[in-house]
């Protein structure tokens, strides 16, 4: 945790707080001490304990400036296996991806989209960790998506890319997206359709390489987003 998120209007952890455990048992710090904090989507600054009792801890945030900016990217990642999907989110997040949409594919599992993760918005809190590893307030917005379909209609990107090592035609490291609203789309362990496939590209996605290798789709989704900022001059 590089920083410690609160909603608006926040200035006070009930005990049991995970945000006041880790001020005062990893940071050690007490009445007047400061860290490093920031309102979620919004200012990052400073706050002060002012008050630390067994009701929980009292805080004053002095806001510096704004730490909400992410980059102009939208990851389509199609559903996997919750457990992955939890990683995704958190690196995502972390990496500054403005937009994530999450398909359920052809070939993927129908029922993952009925799992806690969503079902209780368990993804709520993972996306703030990314956030909080990043030491950045701005949280990706996320969406659920029935099909690729779907996906495409909700992406709106001056570049569309399909990673897809069956049809890529070029590498992704060699690509001129510079200055541009980009969008990446990600299949699924078994890979998309090919009618998943062919939906993309008549979409105008263009289809790229990752490499030579075929690589997990949270390894995919996180080696993409970071080679996609790289060519478009954030990284």
């Amino acid at each position: 945790m590089n920083i410690v998120l609160l909603k608006p209007g926040e200035n006070h952890f009930p005990p049991g707080d995970e945000r006041l455990k880790h001020i005062t048992c990893i940071l050690h710090l007490g009445e007047g001490d400061s860290f490093r904090a920031g309102i979620i989507g919004s200012d990052m600054g400073t706050a002060t304990i002012t008050r630390l009792s067994s009701e929980g801890m009292e805080i004053a945030f002095a806001a510096e400036r704004d730490g909400s900016a992410l980059y102009p990217l939208t990851l389509i990642c199609a559903q996997v296996r919750p457990i992955c999907m939890r990683r995704i989110l958190r690196e995502a997040v972390s990496l500054g991806v403005e937009r994530i949409v999450l398909p359920v594919s052809d070939l993927g599992e129908k029922s993952y989209l009925d799992a806690s993760l969503y079902r209780d918005k368990e993804y709520e809190k993972i996306l703030l960790d990314g956030a909080a590893q990043a030491g950045m307030t701005g949280v990706s917005s996320v969406m659920l998506c029935r099909s690729a379909e779907d996906a495409i209609k909700a992406v709106d990107a001056d570049e569309l890319i399909l990673l897809d090592n069956a049809i890529g035609a070029v590498p992704l490291s060699g690509m001129d997206i510079k200055g541009k609203r980009v969008a990446i789309a990600v299949g699924p362990e078994r890979g998309w359709s090919g009618r998943e496939r062919a939906l993309f590209l008549d979409s105008g996605y263009r289809s790229a390489l990752l490499g030579s290798r075929i690589l997990r789709t949270e390894t995919a989704a996180v080696a993409g987003v970071a080679l996609a900022l790289s060519r478009m001059g954030y990284v």
